[in-house]
Parts: structure tokens; C-alpha cells; sequence
């Protein structure tokens, strides 16, 4: 496929670049070119004996002789060195909605820049952007996009803030920080979208650079995470804590997939854990489920399952409580939690109405967590 016609027939899915943006940055004046992979090394890795190498990245510390990649398939061992093969290497980009990522407490009605590389340290069996992140960095046509240009492209935009996401941003984590680093020098904000699978270390550097952090939980059962995720609930809830603790916005979305993880009793107990680690003003999104992947075998969530699930997280004390995917529901708008007025009324991506002034309700005067201007 040409670039004409690739650019032509991706606008509007979200996985490919965005309409217009290849023009206003040099560095991506050879798009629809391979691009070849980086060398750059690793920040978090050990040097073992005979040219092993330890990835200390994410939980999984993988293991490595020469010429081996880990779990993710963009990190390898070169000669006893760890290399990210994907820096400054995107695969997609665009500029959307921060609402789609989503934050709903954070900048609402602006643009983030968005972009990703290829790769992830999971395997969800229901993930909506599986062709890029379920890939080797050879399966996609990358172009070349350094943090400086990052910074540079979201300026020209009038994007407020840099996303990482659509796949998982660890496995990109030199980019991204570097990236962050950039963005910051000209007073843009940064956010991460990640399934929190990161080590401690690691991720506590990450939130000295970035401003907003939204991870997605996935269920609140070990074995859930075993068998859809082939990840870690351990890992990701330590994350949760991590963010939580420290001053970077967090908000947490929770996909609501039929028979699997929608019980009223994992909903109550995800909630209380939530309010007990996080507090009662973490953003909860409930979002509704789409066959896909390698999951099509169960129906998209049923309304009546998410409002239930909704009235169970506020009913466990959570203050602010969204059901998304589902465009038009009321509970897509934001509710002051003293008065019960909306001061942000939300129509899919798009912000309708915003009362919240200096901070706090418009109507009453009560401040509302998050960040506003």
C-alpha cells in the first residue's frame, strides 16, 4: 500500500498516524519507509556472567543470553548489552480527546498528542490495539520521531500534554522518559496509559517526569490475570499504590467483561481495596467491553452491568464514578459530590459543559480533585 493510500484509509482508527501531522516535522518526512530499530541501551537491566543479561523493568525479569529479546520483543541482548530497539521509533500517532484515554480529571476538553511504539509485556486476550502491540518492531513500518520532535510536534498542535499509549509504554520506557524530559522544557504536560506492570524503581522514576498516570486494572483476581492477561494482579496493584503515594493525577479504568470478571462480590472488592489504597477521589471508569482479539466469544457488557457495577463503587464510599464506552450515558459527565449538579457534561469525547472554576464546583464552591488549567 502506498503512503497516500495507507494515510488516506487509517484516519480515524486511532492505531496510525494522524491526518496532517507527517508535514509539520522533518524527521518524519520518510514515513511509509522502514525505519530501522535503535541501539540505544537499556536503564534498567543487570550484567551477569558469560554475556547474560537481566531486564529490571517489569516484573518478569527476564533472563538473557546474546542475540535473545524479552517478553516484550523490543529489548536485546547485544554482546552482554541491553538495547531498547524501539527509541524514537513510533508507530503510531495522533492527536486525541485526553477524554479517550481516558482522563477525565485532567485538562478536560484538550488534545494530548498520542503515540506509542510496537510492543507490550502482556498478552491480553481482549487487547483493541493487538496488531501493534502484539508485534515485533519488524512487523510494523515505524518513522522516526526523537523526544525533541515529540515536544516540538505537540507545541504545533496546541496540545497541552504528550499521551503514552496504545500499547504499553514500559517497554518504551527510555522514549518515553526522554520524551517527558522534552515536553517538560516547554511547559507541556505528560500522561501515561499503562496496564502497570513496571517495577518500582523504574516506575518512581517515571512519575518525577510525568503528570498524570492512568492504569488499567484489569480484574481484581489473580487467576483472571493468569489466563487473559498472562500478567501479574501483584504487580499492578503495587503500581496503584505507587501512583497513589506520590503527586502525579491518577485515575483507573476497569474493563467490565461478561462472566469473567463482573461479579457484584469483585466489583465490591476491588471498590473497597481501591478506596482503602488510592482514597475516595481516584477517578473510576467502568468501561464496556467489545469482542476482540482473541476474545469474540462473549458479548459486548450489558448496560445494566456497568450502572450496577457503578452504583456498587460509589455505594463503597468511590466519589467519582464513570461508565464509558458507552456514549451518552449520564454517567460519562462529572457529578459534584456535595451538591450533585454536573460540572462537566461529556458526550462521548467531547465536553459539552465545564462549571468547575479555579479548581472547584461552580455551583457550591467545593474543590474537585484533579487538574484543571
Amino acid at each position: 500500500m502506498k503512503r497516500r493510500q495507507f494515510l488516506g484509509s487509517s484516519v480515524g482508527t486511532g492505531l496510525v498516524l494522524g491526518a496532517g501531522l507527517p508535514s509539520l516535522c522533518s524527521s518524519l518526512a520518510a514515513f511509509g519507509e522502514k525505519a530501522n530499530l535503535s541501539r540505544v541501551e537499556a536503564r534498567y537491566y543487570k550484567k551477569h556472567p558469560d554475556r547474560e543479561t537481566e531486564c529490571l523493568l517489569c516484573q518478569r525479569r527476564c533472563r538473557l543470553s546474546d542475540k535473545e529479546r524479552g517478553y516484550c520483543g523490543v529489548r536485546e541482548n547485544q554482546g552482554g548489552t541491553y538495547y531498547t530497539l524501539v527509541y524514537g521509533k513510533a508507530c503510531s500517532l495522533n492527536a486525541d480527546p485526553v477524554e479517550k484515554k481516558p482522563f477525565f480529571h485532567f485538562l478536560p476538553g484538550t488534545n494530548a498528542l498520542s503515540l506509542a511504539t510496537a510492543g507490550c509485556n502482556v498478552n491480553c486476550k481482549f487487547c483493541q490495539n493487538w496488531q501493534i502491540s502484539q508485534v515485533r518492531p519488524e512487523q510494523v513500518e515505524p518513522f522516526d520521531l526523537p523526544p525533541a520532535s515529540v515536544a516540538e510536534l505537540a507545541e504545533k498542535y496546541r496540545c497541552p500534554s504528550v499521551a503514552y499509549t496504545y500499547t504499553e509504554p514500559v517497554v518504551f520506557f527510555e522514549y518515553m522518559y526522554d520524551s517527558a524530559k522534552e515536553a517538560r522544557k516547554k511547559g507541556l504536560r505528560n500522561l501515561v496509559v499503562t496496564g502497570g506492570h513496571v517495577e518500582p524503581e523504574p516506575l518512581r522514576d517515571l512519575i518525577k517526569v510525568v503528570d498524570g498516570i492512568k492504569i488499567d486494572l484489569k480484574a481484581f483476581s489473580k487467576s483472571f490475570y493468569t489466563e487473559y492477561v498472562r500478567g501479574d494482579l501483584d504487580t499492578v496493584l503495587e503500581a496503584i499504590r505507587t501512583v497513589a503515594k506520590s503527586k502525579a493525577w491518577l485515575e483507573v479504568v476497569y474493563l467490565v467483561i461478561p462472566t469473567l470478571n463482573d461479579s457484584s462480590e469483585e466489583i465490591r472488592d476491588m471498590s473497597r481495596w481501591l478506596r482503602a489504597e488510592a482514597g475516595p477521589d481516584v477517578p473510576l471508569h467502568f468501561s464496556r467491553f467489545q469482542p476482540m482479539y482473541l476474545l469474540k466469544n462473549l458479548p459486548p457488557t450489558p448496560v445494566s452491568t456497568l450502572e450496577k457495577a457503578r452504583e456498587t463503587a460509589l455505594g463503597e464510599g468511590l466519589r467519582f464514578v464513570y461508565i464509558g464506552n458507552v456514549p451518552g450515558h449520564d454517567a460519562e459527565s462529572t457529578f459534584c459530590p456535595n451538591c450533585r449538579k454536573v460540572i462537566v457534561r461529556r458526550t462521548g469525547y467531547e465536553v459539552r459543559a465545564n462549571e468547575i472554576k479555579d479548581g472547584k464546583c461552580g455551583f457550591c464552591g467545593v474543590p474537585i480533585p484533579g487538574i484543571w488549567a
